[in-house]
């Protein structure tokens, strides 16, 4: 296994993601290192759904590897594997608060219908029928990229609301205590807008939907 020896970029960062890869098979387990590493991503392989809870710390043991602080952007397992499938690893992952957000992507050499629907349903982000090609790694990075540029836009805006609402619930004290004080007669206003000052469209605008699930079957007509 080749484990993670530095804090991971936040979520959406464009210069590197991690990416957590479970796979039996040793040859599969290195051909996706190897596309995730051209794509330019940090890459943690392990050989089992055993080994992939106990690098998250889901395996409730109290040797579990425990990277505190570690960031994982993405999962990609294989189905098929011996002890715990990749169904039964995405159930665990996705009734895990704390990793539930974490897109799951799921590979398999066997295009069922039912195992890719099933997948699907229990949260998957996708199903890839191998061999998983660059261009599927790419795409999938890409999506985290703006999956993360998304959620951070909306925390900023979020933030930007409430200092307004903030700003706005403080500026009728300091009128009431200053209209004690008389004052020179009034002439036009050359005060300058406060900067932080925004259009009420632009508070209550949203960012475009991001569906955690994503449909797109490859290997199908």
């Amino acid at each position: 296994m080749e484990a993670a020896a530095a804090a991971v970029l936040p979520s959406g960062s464009s210069q590197e993601l991690h990416v957590l890869a479970v796979d039996d098979s040793y040859v599969d387990r290195k051909v996706i290192e190897k596309l995730l590493k051209i794509s330019s991503c940090k890459v943690t392989a392990v050989e089992s759904g055993a080994r992939a809870l106990q690098f998250l710390g889901l395996d409730g043991e109290k040797g579990s590897l425990g990277f505190d602080g570690l960031k994982v952007n993405l999962i990609m397992t294989d189905y098929s594997m011996p002890g715990m499938t990749g169904y039964e690893l995405l159930k665990k992952i996705k009734r895990s608060s704390a990793f539930r957000e974490i897109p799951v992507v799921i590979m398999s050499s066997e295009n069922i219908l039912t195992r890719i629907d099933s997948c699907l349903e229990e949260g998957a982000e996708e199903f890839l029928v191998k061999p998983v090609k660059l261009s599927d790694v790419r795409r999938l990075m890409k999506d985290c990229v703006l999956r993360g540029e998304t959620e951070g836009n909306a925390g900023r805006r979020f933030d930007k609301r409430k200092f307004e609402d903030d700003n706005h619930n403080h500026t009728p004290s300091l009128s009431s205590s200053s209209s004690s004080t008389p004052s020179p007669p009034s002439s036009p206003s050359t005060t300058a807008p406060f900067e932080g000052d925004v259009a009420t469209s632009e508070l209550v605008s949203s960012s475009p939907p991001y569906s955690s699930k994503r449909a797109k079957l490859h290997g199908h007509d």
